[in-house]
């Protein structure tokens, strides 16, 4: 992968864990497994037929979450935890076997992206509600 890809990947792979992370990983398995996106071979095992499952199993879940009034920002809060952390190691994990500095850099800045679409949501969220 170019320079500019996989900044953009550690980019939009930390922006959209805060707001849907199941849908990420649904997104990256399935695009990988097709072979219409080439992860890093950090990344492979989001191609695994189980783990597209899951992610597609916790994707409805939340999709039907998000509908409830009240119970959607007891879960954002719940994915708080969830949704920060996983942005940040998928981010790094996009940067593959590199020089340390860099995959800490790519891990700040998908974390930060992470907890700044995530914090938008949920404020939102709490706003509507």
């Amino acid at each position: 992968m170019g320079l500019v890809n996989t900044i953009a990947l550690v980019m939009v792979v930390g922006w959209a864990s805060g707001i849907n992370l199941y849908a990420v990983i649904l997104t990256l398995g399935v695009l990988g497994s097709t072979g219409s996106l080439i992860l890093p071979e950090s990344l492979r095992l989001l191609t695994s037929p189980e783990i597209i499952a899951l992610a597609c199993f916790m994707y409805v879940v939340e999709f039907i979450v998000d509908k409830i009034p009240a119970f959607d920002s007891a879960w954002d809060a719940v994915h708080t935890f969830i949704r920060i952390p996983a942005g940040a190691v998928l981010a790094a994990a996009v940067m593959g076997r590199v020089d340390p500095a860099l995959i800490a850099m790519a891990m700040l800045v998908g974390g930060m992206l992470s907890a700044g679409s995530h914090g938008l949501k949920m404020s939102t969220r709490l706003f509507i509600n």
